[in-house]
């Protein structure tokens, strides 16, 4: 991938910014985007608070408080996939060979695809938040509460997205990003605490469920939201938020850098 390296920090941050602006854009050529990632969720929380909540909590109210951040967490690591789709569109339909021929930083585009994301991350929690409280749902610590999750949150979706970025390079085509991300991630939220408490479950279910990052992620947002002590969850969901993007980000260039010399 022959982008220019010889531009520095602050010139690689102003083309991510650009580049993001570019992503987000695109939304207003296609609506249904913004719409995908903000009725699922929707759905999810009607569908899963008045179906089960009477049956898992014993009440709707009750049910809500526990089940609300578990969803904000799910639909995060789901909204992820669009980085992954949309970059895979983007290499395509040639755009990155476009960005070769510009003196941009190597790791501006993906920095870019990845800030828009954030941008969408933020909007679906304050959606699923909001309707929330119209719901019932009432902070407990306060606006503080919220602050401190959304920014473990981001924070987590940021490094996560760096996996569906690999996913993006590598992936044949945008169904196939889909397709993968979605048959994976599925089990991943699924089998977590965030529709269910852990200690519900099978004792060899819960070691797997305890282990997920979805859950500690979930247990992490209750107790910031609710002003509970909760530095386990947090400092594990920071640890695997670390781990995923040294990981992941380096595996996602070199990827990239061999598909564009293909």
């Amino acid at each position: 991938m022959r982008m220019a390296s010889g531009n520095g920090l602050g010139q690689g941050l102003q083309q991510t910014l650009t580049l993001a602006w570019r992503t987000l854009l695109q939304i207003r050529r296609n609506p249904w985007e913004l719409l995908d990632f903000s009725i699922q969720p929707i759905l999810f929380l009607l569908l899963f608070l008045y179906v089960f909540g009477n049956a898992i909590a014993g009440s709707t109210d009750e049910y809500l408080r526990f089940m609300l951040p578990g969803i904000i967490v799910m639909n995060m690591v789901f909204v992820t996939v669009y980085v992954g789709h949309g970059l895979n569109t983007d290499l395509s339909k040639g755009v990155f060979d476009r960005f070769r021929s510009l003196p941009i930083t190597r790791w501006s585009p993906l920095a870019g695809r990845i800030l828009a994301d954030m941008v969408k991350q933020a909007w679906s929690i304050l959606l699923l938040f909001s309707l929330g409280f119209l719901l019932g749902f009432r902070l407990e610590a306060g606006i503080g509460g919220l602050l401190a999750m959304s920014g473990l949150l981001l924070v987590f979706a940021l490094a996560f997205s760096w996996i569906m970025v690999w996913v993006g390079v590598i992936a044949r085509d945008p169904e196939h990003v889909q397709l993968f991300g979605f048959t994976a991630l599925f089990p991943v939220t699924f089998v977590s605490n965030v529709f269910v408490p852990t200690e519900t479950m099978p004792e060899w279910l819960q070691v797997v469920v305890s282990a997920n990052p979805v859950s500690q992620l979930s247990d992490a947002s209750r107790g910031l939201l609710a002003g509970e002590a909760v530095m386990e969850p947090v400092v594990w969901s920071l640890l695997w938020a670390l781990g995923l993007i040294v990981v992941f980000a380096p595996l996602a260039l070199w990827s990239l850098d061999r598909r564009l010399a293909n």
